[in-house]
């Protein structure tokens, strides 16, 4: 992942996860993911750049909505 893509995707998700509550449910997890990639081609980065090097940009989201304390993953 490129830094620039990498830099995008944690401050996204750091300004972009829901409150705690919703941390189980894949659907929302899914459309965040869809979300941050339309932010990201808004922003001028391209898909490729923010999840070249994540198997699955899904599981990212999930994950970091399961963990997150505070408003970001641990």
């Amino acid at each position: 992942m490129s830094a620039r893509g990498l830099n995008y995707l944690d401050r996204w998700l750091a300004e972009n996860l829901p409150e705690p509550g919703l941390d189980g449910n894949p659907v929302a997890a899914s459309d965040l993911a869809d979300q941050l990639l339309a932010s990201a081609e808004q922003s001028g980065i391209g898909a490729d750049e923010v999840s070249e090097e994540v198997d699955s940009l899904f599981e990212v989201v999930f994950e970091a909505m399961q963990h997150q304390t505070g408003g970001f993953a641990d």
